[in-house]
């Protein structure tokens, strides 16, 4: 199987369920409190501007991340709506996404892009704020850009610790292992069965965990060849070298995903792999069947013939 057939799929945990996004739909399988699955299925519709923004190095990881903050937003709303909500209720949320449907994919994707933009700006402009206090001290740029980046590491690993204690957050991250192990599984070409998906490794070299993490490290290599001093040209740099810190580490994501396999240069995907131990959780037999639900039926979208070893109850 080729780098480029499997890297047509990849997926998200949502609140009691998984999205996968395959060549021709994005699909959600979500738990129901009865005990069912249900489903979100949303045609793949690629914007040709992103498209083409896709195939350059750099501006593709933008087009990329800013794409699937918008539809990732959409399913996320889909599966908090419908989880606790008795399915013979749907009948109250329905109309209510009749109302204005074009309007309401819009807006959540608009909120999507809109949180990541802003979140990555508190992320990236707070450590440069704290590290400019310690300035006496710590004068020269290599100190600033080194003392930053630590504070930024630090403010990531106790933000996804603590979020990972709530218990809603522990399930998502259980869904997020599941999630991982049905891809491990079909990209080691195994039978798609619970058991077998249960086998696989919870971590991923793909993984949106690794790219978090990449956009610290990456950010300390760009920012050592820029000014510290003022700070107000300090967070005007931050704020500008954004998109190139991103771009840059998505290219890394996606490069450490191809050597993989290499002995000698597997461990550069290491850094990313091990912040996965915390945002990734071993999924039970019951969270499985819907990550394998959802992918599954991507595939099927996809017209692709996977042997099925699941019963998915309706």
């Amino acid at each position: 199987m080729s780098d480029k057939q499997t890297n047509t799929y990849g997926g998200q945990a949502v609140v009691e369920g998984v999205m996968f996004a395959g060549k021709n739909s994005f699909v959600t399988a979500v738990r129901r409190n009865d005990d069912s699955i249900d489903y979100l299925t949303v045609e793949r519709k690629d914007n040709p501007k992103l498209s083409k923004l896709k195939k350059i190095p750099i501006l593709r990881g933008l087009a990329a991340i800013i794409q699937a903050s918008a539809n990732g937003t959409k399913h996320l709303n889909f599966s908090s709506e419908r989880y606790g909500v008795n399915p013979e209720d749907d009948a109250e949320i329905v109309p209510e996404e009749k109302k204005s449907k074009l309007a309401m994919i819009i807006g959540i994707g608009a909120v999507g892009v809109l949180s990541f933009i802003f979140g990555k700006l508190i992320f990236t402009l707070t450590p440069a704020l704290v590290a400019d206090f310690f300035d006496k001290w710590l004068p020269s740029r290599f100190e600033q850009v080194a003392l930053e980046g630590f504070l930024k590491l630090i403010l990531l690993l106790a933000y996804v610790y603590l979020v990972s204690l709530t218990p809603i957050i522990k399930r998502v991250f259980q869904y997020h292992g599941a999630e991982h192990k049905v891809i491990n599984c079909y990209e080691n070409g195994l039978p798609l069965t619970v058991e077998n998906v249960q086998k696989q490794s919870r971590l991923h070299y793909r993984c949106g965990s690794s790219f978090m993490l990449f956009t610290v490290i990456v950010g300390v290599i760009v920012y050592m060849f820029v000014a510290t001093d003022p700070l107000w040209w300090r967070m005007v740099n931050r704020i500008l070298l954004l998109p190139v810190v991103i771009g840059l580490s998505f290219e890394v994501l996606q490069l450490t995903n191809k050597v993989r396999n290499i002995p000698v240069l597997r461990f550069l995907g290491y850094p990313g792999l091990w912040l996965q131990l915390i945002t990734t959780k071993e999924p039970k037999d019951d969270q499985v069947e819907v990550a394998l639900a959802s992918f599954k039926k991507v595939l099927e979208n996809d017209s692709v013939q996977v042997n099925s070893g699941i019963k998915i109850v309706r």
